[in-house]
C-alpha cells in the first residue's frame, strides 16, 4: 500500500467519527490510533518470544526489563498477551482491554499515549459507542516496517497532520517542513565534512530544536547512514506541540534512538537541553510568531546572564521570534578547539534587515557577522512552504569556516529553481527536484562567483561581463563587513528670531552651535568608509553649517538579499510603446464600429 492510499485509507477512520466529533478533534483520535497500530506491528514478530521470557526471569525472580528489550529487538516492549486485532475478540470489554494493553507498554511508550491524552479520547469513544468499531478499523492496516518504511510512515504522520491542520484553521508549517528543504539542509550541513561521510565508527550528534514530527533529525540520519553505513548519528530535539512530540517520540523509539533525548516543551523559556552542545543542528522555527507569552522569562536570561546566556547580544521585537532561535543555536555550538558546529536555520526575509543600527535585530546580526559565523544565505523559491507563500532563506552558520570561506559570506539565488507540484498542498505550490537540489549544493561548495546567460542559462565568464554580455548572478561572495554601516547624526544650528545662531550656554558644547532637533537627519556610511570624507563629500556642499555629532554615531549591520541579485531591465523605446498603444486602439475603434452595424 502506497502512501497516499494508506494516508487516504486512515482518513476514512474520519466518517466514523463525523457527527460525534468535530472536524478540528479528528486528529485526537486519529494520530494515536495511528502511533499504536505502527507499534503493535512492529512488535509483533517478537510478541511470544517477549512473553515467554517475561514468564521465565519472573520466575526466576529477576527484574525482567533488559531480557525483554533484547528479545524485542527494540527499545520498547509490551507484556500484555493482547495484540489490536486480538482485542477484536472480546466487543464487551474493549475500553478495559485496551487500556490493559496500553498500561502493558514500557514507561517510554506510555507517555507517548500520556503526551496524546488518549485515555480521555478511549473513554469519549467508549461512551459514543465507537471504540470497537475504531480499533476494529486500525486492527485491519498492516503497518508493519516491511510494508511501510519509516520514510513512508514519515511522509503519513505529516500528510495527516496537514490535513488536521487545514481542518481546525491551524498553521501546517508550525509542524513540519517539506521534506525537499530538508534534504537540500542537509546536503548543506555534511558537505564539507568528509570525516563524518567516510570514516568508518565515525558519531555525530543532530539537534532539532523545533523537531515537530521528527523529519528533519530523520531526514540526516538517512542521508549519513547512505553515505557511510558504519557512521552513528545521535539525534537531540525538543518540540511544544504535544501531538508532533509524541509522533517524534515513537519514531525516534522505532528507529533505535534514545529517546530521553528527545524533550517536550518551549525550546526558549524551557531549555530541555541545558549545557549541551552538538555537532550539527537544523531548525524551521515559526515565521513571525510573537513571543509575548514568554517575554519575561526571555528578558530576565538576557538582562541577567549577557553573553553568558543564550541572548546576549540583543533581543529582536516581541512581533517575531525568529532571531531568538538563532541565538539559542549559536549558544548550543561546540567550541572551535573542540571540533565546532554547523547549523541550517529557515528564516523568513524579516531577520535579513529589519531593525535600525542599534536595535536589537541589527546587534544579532552585527553578533553573527562580526564573529565571522555566517557562512551562507540561500534564498529559496517563494510557496514552498504548507502555511505561507512567502520568500524563505536558508542560514548556514558554522563556527569552522575552512580557509576560503574566511570573512566572506556567499549568498544564493536559488528563487528561479523549482518545479511546478502535480497537486497543491495548502501554500506548497512549487518543489524542489533533485536536480535543483544538487545543482544548488554544488554552488555552494564550490563557494564561487556564478552568473548565467539569461538566454542559455549556463555560466558566463567574467571577461565576458565585462565586455557588457548581459549576466543574471546566481552565487555572489561579499566580505562580512560589506553589510554593516555606521549611522551618523547630523545635527544643524538653531537660529533665533533674527537669524542669528543660538550658542549652548553649558556642558562640553559651551559656546559652540546649539543643535536644532527639527533639522535634525542622519546618514548611513558604509562601514569601511572614512565618515568624515563621506560628510564633507555629501553633506557638507548642501548644509555648510552642519556637523557630525559622533556621540550619536550606531554601527549596523543589514543583508539587502534581493538588492545583491536585481538585474536592471530597460525600459521598451518610447516608438514601441506608441505603436502598441496605436494598434489597441485600432481594435478598440473597429469592435464599437461592428456593435454599432
Amino acid at each position: 500500500m502506497n502512501q497516499q492510499n494508506l494516508s487516504s485509507f486512515i482518513w476514512s477512520v474520519a466518517d466514523l467519527l463525523r457527527g460525534d466529533y468535530k472536524q478540528s478533534e479528528y486528529g485526537k483520535v486519529i494520530l494515536p490510533f495511528t502511533v499504536l497500530r505502527r507499534l503493535d506491528c512492529v512488535l509483533e514478530p517478537t510478541k511470544e518470544a517477549v512473553l515467554k521470557e517475561k514468564e521465565k526471569r519472573e520466575a526466576a525472580k529477576l527484574n525482567p526489563e533488559p531480557f525483554l528489550l533484547k528479545k524485542s529487538g527494540q527499545l520498547f516492549y509490551n507484556t500484555s498477551p493482547m495484540d489490536m486485532k486480538k482485542l477484536m475478540g472480546d466487543q464487551d470489554n474493549i475500553r478495559e482491554n485496551l487500556f490493559a494493553y496500553i498500561q502493558a507498554f514500557s514507561p517510554a511508550v506510555r507517555d507517548i499515549f500520556e503526551c496524546f491524552d488518549f485515555h480521555t479520547q478511549v473513554e469519549r469513544l467508549a461512551k459514543a459507542s465507537l471504540l470497537y468499531l475504531i480499533t476494529e478499523k486500525f486492527a485491519t492496516i498492516d503497518l508493519h516496517p516491511e510494508v511501510v518504511s519509516n520514510e513512508q510512515m514519515g511522509h503519513v504522520f505529516e500528510e495527516l497532520i496537514r490535513k488536521f491542520a487545514e481542518l481546525s484553521n491551524e498553521t501546517a508549517g508550525e509542524h513540519f517542513t517539506p521534506r525537499e528543504v530538508i534534504r537540500l539542509m542537509v546536503n548543506l550541513l555534511f558537505i564539507e565534512d568528509d570525516d563524518a561521510l567516510t570514516k568508518p565508527g565515525i558519531v555525530r550528534s543532530l539537534y532539532d530544536p523545533t523537531a515537530g514530527t521528527g523529519g528533519m533529525l530523520s531526514v540526516a540520519e538517512d542521508h549519513l547512514s547512505s553515505h557511510n553505513p558504519d557512521a552513528r548519528l545521535v539525534m537531540y530535539g525538543q518540540e511544544l506541540n504535544a501531538e508532533s512530540y509524541a509522533i517524534c517520540k515513537a519514531d525516534m523509539l522505532i528507529k533505535g534512538q534514545d529517546i530521553s533525548n528527545i524533550i517536550h516543551g518551549n525550546t526558549l523559556s524551557d531549555d530541555g537541553l541545558s549545557g549541551k552542545q552538538f555537532d550539527y543542528m537544523l531548525s524551521n522555527p515559526p515565521f513571525g510568531v510573537e513571543w509575548k507569552k514568554i517575554q519575561k522569562a526571555i528578558t530576565k536570561e538576557h538582562q541577567q546572564d549577557g553573553f553568558n546566556g543564550r541572548f546576549g547580544p540583543g533581543l529582536p521585537r516581541v512581533s517575531d521570534g525568529s532571531l531568538l532561535f538563532l541565538m539559542h543555536l549559536i549558544s548550543k555550538m561546540r567550541p572551535t578547539k573542540d571540533g565546532g558546529s554547523r547549523f541550517g536555520i529557515v528564516l523568513n526575509g524579516s531577520p535579513l534587515f529589519t531593525g535600525n543600527a542599534g536595535s536589537g535585530e541589527s546587534e544579532i546580526r552585527r553578533y553573527v557577522l562580526e564573529n565571522d559565523l555566517l557562512e551562507a544565505i540561500i534564498g529559496l523559491p517563494t510557496d514552498m512552504f504548507y502555511n505561507t507563500g512567502i520568500s524563505t532563506y536558508i542560514w548556514i552558520v558554522t563556527n569552522r569556516k575552512p580557509a576560503n570561506r574566511k570573512g566572506k559570506i556567499q549568498l544564493i539565488d536559488a528563487s528561479a529553481m523549482w518545479q511546478k507540484m502535480r497537486k497543491s498542498l495548502g501554500s506548497k505550490r512549487k518543489e524542489l527536484s533533485d536536480d535543483h537540489i544538487a545543482e544548488i549544493t554544488r554552488l555552494f561548495g564550490e563557494a564561487k562567483e556564478v552568473h548565467i546567460d539569461p538566454e542559455t542559462g549556463k555560466p558566463i565568464s567574467r571577461k565576458a561581463i565585462a565586455a557588457g554580455s548581459p549576466a543574471i548572478p546566481i552565487s555572489r561572495i561579499f566580505k562580512t563587513t560589506d553589510f554593516g554601516y555606521q549611522t551618523i547624526t547630523v545635527e544643524r544650528p538653531e537660529c533665533d528670531a533674527d537669524g542669528k545662531i543660538v550658542k549652548e550656554t553649558k556642558g562640553k558644547r559651551k559656546g559652540k552651535p546649539k543643535p536644532d532637533s527639527k533639522l535634525r537627519d542622519s546618514e548611513d556610511v558604509p562601514l569601511g568608509e572614512d565618515v568624515n570624507a563621506y560628510f564633507q563629500r555629501e553633506v557638507v556642499p548642501h548644509v555648510p553649517d552642519a556637523w557630525i555629532d559622533h556621540d550619536k554615531t550606531k554601527i549596523g549591520y543589514e543583508i539587502p538579499f534581493n538588492r545583491h541579485f536585481y538585474v536592471f531591465k530597460p525600459p521598451r523605446e518610447l516608438d514601441d510603446i506608441d505603436a502598441e498603444l496605436k494598434g489597441v486602439t485600432d481594435r478598440i475603434v473597429q469592435m464599437i464600429g461592428e456593435l454599432s452595424q
